[in-house]
């Protein structure tokens, strides 16, 4: 299901669950519920086929894996394209999620470890001339020992980095960790959103309860995260297109594409 073509041969309630399944909760939440946050982000089918097109490299379009850094002054120059990064604690899925939005384009190489903490450095991936994706090293256990300095510099230095992906693992929540780099991210005034992983593996009701906690600490504790949550299944590809939609967007992209 890594192409849209193949998302929309399926029965409508399960494609709104692969491309949208934030929404596919709704249903189950209590009478009166505000459901405002479950679709602030909702591209139209030409927006998220516009997407998945930057995200498909070809002869004029090339995406490739462009270098490694442990410092700022050894990350690529690429002072012209915008960035996004994507930060979250080691084991989050977040290399896995990488590998999942370059699937359709298989020469990519996005190391995958059943390692918690692989990611070592700051991995620089351009996505032809449009943006740069960054994958930075995981917090937490197993964390690289520079992992603050590295972070923190990249953060505060790259002022084209227009939005940072910070991945919280959908079956435990959020952890200490990551209330860390919460806290972080809002002292530095960096404009940042909130990714839930491995939804396949958490039951409905617990998925639903995290999701209403953590749009709830979303709403009453923080300034510059977007207020809409992205679920996502790496391994069932649910919410990869919707992801790469805002991708596109932050990144000047999809202009048309409304975001609230």
């Amino acid at each position: 299901l890594a192409a849209l073509s193949q998302v929309l041969r399926l029965e409508r309630n399960r494609r709104t669950g692969v491309v949208f399944p934030l929404q596919k909760l709704e249903r189950y939440l209590a009478p009166g519920v505000d459901t405002a946050r479950f679709r602030l982000f909702q591209p139209d089918l030409a927006s998220l086929q516009r997407a998945e097109g930057l995200f498909r490299s070809g002869r004029q379009h090339v995406i490739d894996y462009v270098s490694s850094a442990v410092r700022m002054d050894h990350a690529p120059p690429l002072p012209l394209l915008r960035q996004v990064c994507f930060i979250g604690r080691s084991n989050v899925g977040k290399s896995s999620l990488i590998r999942a939005l370059f699937s359709l384009s298989p020469e990519v190489e996005v190391r995958v470890s059943k390692t918690p903490g692989h990611t070592k450095k700051m991995n620089f991936f351009k996505v032809g001339k449009y943006f740069t994706l960054v994958d930075m090293p995981g917090y937490g256990y197993r964390a690289p020992q520079d992992f603050v300095e590295m972070v923190e510099a990249y953060l505060q230095e790259r002022h084209n980095l227009k939005r940072t992906f910070l991945l919280v693992d959908g079956v435990v929540g959020l952890q200490k960790t990551d209330h860390i780099a919460v806290e972080m991210l809002e002292e530095f005034g960096i404009p940042y959103v909130m990714v839930l992983t491995k939804i396949d593996r958490a039951s409905r009701g617990l998925l639903l309860k995290n999701v209403l906690e953590i749009q709830e600490f979303v709403k009453e504790k923080t300034q510059g995260c977007f207020p809409q949550l992205f679920l996502v299944s790496s391994l069932e590809f649910s919410g990869v297109h919707l992801l790469r939609c805002f991708v596109a967007h932050v990144t000047g992209n999809l202009p048309t594409v409304e975001a609230s």
